[in-house]
């Protein structure tokens, strides 16, 4: 009895039988009913050995025991048990309830039947569903097959234009960047081509201007000659040439707002995105420079009255004066009016951008419009530009609308370019944006002024400004 007790301590039944059971509640809900009553099976095998063991034990106790030992355990324990174990308790149903469980037992099993039947029609449709898919794969396999044969074939007949089809390739850049050469070619000969015409009109007027100073000499040389003791007054080289000088510096101005103008705007737009500021600091930049132009004029007229008023008469003086300055036009320092025309633009306080910008990027369209400014008040009228404010009513007499400006809008926002006036007249038009949002103002900005602060090559161009002196006025430029 002790060996079989001891076997049975150390195979330990029952931690498998445990085992077994967790197991078998994990995977309950996962596996199928058949795997659920195999493991139902093989604990009640499992079960029923170790029940043999124990009645075999209880068989050896009792034996060792003797024929009176253990009775009572027996009695009370032993046989009840056996006894619940074995009974069979009976249903307690009626006849009708019976009746009931076994129609509704046959009308499951049709059921059952039923969709046992369903079932293997679905599995049947499957089967041939399955069976023609595997038919066209067959056959999109073969048509693959075939497809990749004619790439194939395709392949190595492109591979033997693939080298044409480069060299052609090859050639057509060669034809390309030759165009090109041909087209820069072409534009520098157009550059040089509108150059020459240019200069073509510049020397038609000298030759114009030429030709009335001679007209002038021979009618001196005529009068000087004639015996006659009254000689009428001659008129001078300005009254001569005002009309030529008025058609050429009007043709001039146009220039500078067709093309200085739109290279000035190129070079500043390097440095600025804001087109609206460069366009600003444009228009600034050509009403300082014919500001500081009708100065010079002024202060130039001044010093040569003064040089001439021992050789002429107060009634022939102003005439005298104005006939030297267009004989003259080159002893202008235009350098100076530059220096003046950029610092009056550094503390000018509609201008907004990097100080290191510098203003002598556009000096050229400064150095031209000061130019053409200071020979404008030659002119007898003298030319001269309109008021601009910004926010002032719009005058189509007087402007006409940038291409981006809102037609409909009644209001200047900005001016683009200034115009001409003689007098009252209106000779050029100016340029201007209008749009809606623009301010009015009735008078000009007061607004404080605040300087920019001056980069290195700006501070060295302000040392470099020039005075005329009155000995530059020889007598022989009379």
């Amino acid at each position: 009895m002790a060996d079989t007790l001891r076997r049975l301590t150390h195979t330990s039944p029952f931690s498998v039988l445990q085992d077994k059971l967790e197991s078998w509640h994990r995977d309950y809900h996962v596996i199928s009913c058949d795997n659920n009553l195999n493991r139902c099976c093989e604990l009640i095998e499992l079960t029923t050995k170790v029940q043999g063991q124990l009645f075999t034990i209880l068989n050896h106790t009792a034996a060792e025991g003797g024929h009176y030992a253990g009775v009572d355990t027996l009695k009370t324990r032993l046989l009840p048990w056996l006894g619940t174990c074995f009974s069979m308790a009976r249903p307690v149903v009626s006849d009708d309830t019976s009746l009931q469980l076994i129609q509704d037992s046959v009308e499951k099993d049709r059921r059952i039947r039923e969709l046992s039947a369903s079932l293997d029609s679905d599995i049947q449709r499957k089967d041939n569903e399955l069976c023609s898919t595997r038919l066209q794969l067959d056959s999109m396999r073969a048509e693959l097959v075939d497809t990749q044969q004619e790439l194939d074939v395709t392949k190595r007949e492109s591979a033997t234009t693939l080298l044409a089809t480069e060299e052609e390739i090859l050639q057509l850049k060669a034809d390309l960047r030759s165009a090109h050469e041909q087209v820069e070619s072409y534009q520098r000969k157009m550059a040089t081509f509108i150059d020459y015409e240019r200069q073509i009109r510049l020397l038609k007027d000298e030759v114009s201007y030429l030709s009335t100073d001679k007209t002038v000499l021979q009618e001196r040389l005529v009068r000087s000659r004639s015996p006659s003791p009254m000689r009428s007054e001659s008129p001078t080289r300005a009254r001569l040439t005002n009309s030529s000088r008025y058609a050429r510096l009007i043709s001039r101005f146009n220039d500078l707002h067709a093309v200085e103008r739109l290279e000035a705007q190129v070079i500043l737009r390097r440095h600025i995105d804001d087109v609206e500021m460069v366009q600003k600091v444009i228009f600034i930049a050509v009403v300082e420079s014919f500001k500081t132009a009708k100065l010079a004029y002024r202060q130039f007229k001044l010093r040569v009255r003064k040089t001439l008023s021992p050789h002429f008469g107060l009634e022939h003086l102003e005439d005298a004066a104005v006939d030297y300055i267009v004989r003259n036009l080159d002893l202008y320092d235009i350098q100076a009016s530059i220096n003046d025309v950029i610092n009056a633009m550094n503390v000018n306080p509609r201008i907004s951008f990097p100080p290191e910008v510098d203003f002598f990027l556009i000096s050229t369209l400064i150095r031209e419009m000061c130019r053409v400014a200071f020979a404008m008040q030659t002119l007898d009228p003298p030319l001269d530009f309109s008021f601009a404010s910004d926010g002032e009513l719009y005058n189509d007499r007087k402007y006409r609308r940038s291409y981006d400006s809102e037609l409909t809008a009644p209001l200047v926002m900005y001016h683009v370019w200034p115009s001409l006036l003689e007098g009252d007249a209106v000779v050029v038009k100016g340029e201007a944006v209008t749009r809606r949002g623009a301010v009015w103002s009735r008078s000009r900005s007061t607004s404080p002024v605040r300087s920019r602060s001056l980069s290195p090559t700006r501070s060295l161009a302000f040392l470099k400004k020039r005075s005329l002196s009155p000995g530059r006025l020889r007598a022989s430029h009379l």
